[in-house]
């Protein structure tokens, strides 16, 4: 199963600065950002085997936002739409919920589609995804059912996540990261562990050191 989004702070990219700047100072509640990633990973899965460039556009109104999200997967681009409601309750108790459509070009991989639920209090957040790879007879690919489920804790920057998957597809992983802003750009360093269902590469289950620069209009 191959996929693609993001785990914390690790999925991100580097790209042109000026149009997203003017763009994000046109409207309220427009931000955009721009990454490189030394190799991309979603879940535990490596996307990709060399660095790779991703940019991305959202919109927030009240509780709700919306965005998309794109990214050089080497044999064609990862393009993703998704939308979501959040709050935080007075006891400081803060939830979501979202949909996320995962799209992509060239034979890199058939489509997905998933509902996004989120919990998270003070150091601790929760994850839960349910979704859908779609079938593509052309790649190989037969339609199967999925859910994602990941339990993270940050505080200050540094994060550990465990992540599971289940259903049509299984795998675990563990990622521990590392985040900083310098001279206006997110820094970000993580080792990546992922079990033999998860290492497409070589089946035996792996470590990677992933390094990632930012920014943020």
């Amino acid at each position: 199963m191959k996929k693609s989004l993001l785990s914390i702070a690790l999925a991100t990219t580097l790209a042109s600065g000026a149009f997203f700047s003017t763009s994000a100072a046109a409207t309220e509640g427009l931000s955009a950002n721009a990454a490189v990633v030394s190799q991309y990973f979603f879940r535990g899965i490596a996307q990709t085997t060399t660095a790779t460039a991703s940019a991305g556009v959202d919109y927030e109104s009240g509780n709700f936002s919306v965005g998309t999200w794109a990214a050089d997967v080497q044999d064609g681009l990862e393009i993703d739409f998704y939308g979501s409601y959040g709050n935080e309750l007075e006891n400081g108790l803060a939830y979501s919920v979202g949909f996320t459509t995962y799209q992509y070009t060239g034979d890199f991989d058939s489509a997905y589609n998933e509902v996004n639920l989120g919990l998270s209090y003070g150091l601790v957040s929760v994850s839960y995804n349910v979704g859908q790879h779609k079938e593509d007879m052309g790649l190989g690919i037969d339609e199967a059912d999925y859910n994602f489920l990941s339990f993270t804790i940050e505080n200050e920057g540094l994060y550990l996540t465990y992540g599971t998957w289940g259903k049509d597809f299984e795998g675990d992983y563990l990622e521990v990261g590392y985040g900083a802003e310098v001279s206006g750009f997110d820094l970000g360093v993580a080792v990546i562990v992922n079990d033999k269902e998860l290492d497409l590469e070589t089946g035996e289950g792996d470590e990677t050191l992933i390094f990632s620069i930012s920014k943020s209009f």
